[in-house]
């Protein structure tokens, strides 16, 4: 354990405790109405504190909505050594909800762009990929806003997203269907014009 994780967080933790934030008397009685409606008893020793708990738990979930995913595209490198193929972040996990159920959606994406003049330092990428995520969506939704806002902000040659992704609104609900995957994909630029393109970089994604 270094020194400065030591230092700030309390009682040897890796991690310091998030601060509770406040909720609101009408946020917390609508979670136990809730409770009380799926036939339980929101008074109960065990589910006392729940209204609360779920409350600061969806705030956390729904955090993309207090950003603007195009801000961590504005720091960009030109200096790239005459670089000019594809750049390429594989498999980046993310956690959304689906606006309909306000089910799980758990995936992982794919981001490929072409750059032109400039790139951006790759963790950028995954921040718009989760500023996206954390908010009510469909996938099809999250593809497009992941694209485009990659390729309003760096403007590149080229973009590629693809998304794949399990949805409980079908496997723990509904149809409940488990072990099915959704994959949705967003090519702009020379991976939509060009097939060669679009074949080399689906075939760096391992995407048949």
């Amino acid at each position: 354990m270094t020194d400065h994780l030591a230092a700030d967080a309390p009682d040897g933790d890796l991690v310091a405790p998030t601060p509770k934030i406040p909720v609101p008397d009408e946020v917390a009685d609508a979670i136990a109405t809730l409770i009380r409606w799926a036939g339980d008893d929101p008074s109960r020793e065990g589910l006392l504190d729940t209204p609360k708990r779920v409350a600061r738990a969806w705030r956390e979930y729904c955090q993309g909505y207090a950003e603007d995913p195009k801000v961590h595209l504005s720091r960009v490198f030109e200096e790239v050594g005459g670089y000019d193929d594809i750049v390429l972040l594989k498999d980046i996990p993310f956690q959304s909800h689906c606006e309909h159920h306000m089910a799980p959606i758990i995936g992982h994406a794919h981001i490929a762009y072409l750059p032109q003049d400039r790139v951006v330092g790759i963790s950028k990428l995954a921040r718009v990929l989760h500023g996206y995520a954390r908010r009510l969506q469909v996938q099809e939704r999250l593809t497009a806003e992941v694209a485009d806002c990659i390729w309003d902000g760096l403007k590149p040659r080229g973009v590629a997203v693809v998304i794949e992704a399990t949805h409980a609104c079908m496997t723990a609900r509904g149809v409940r269907t488990p072990g099915v995957g959704m994959v949705t994909s967003r090519m702009m630029g020379v991976f939509r014009d060009d097939e060669r393109s679009r074949k080399e970089v689906l075939a760096l994604m391992g995407m048949r």
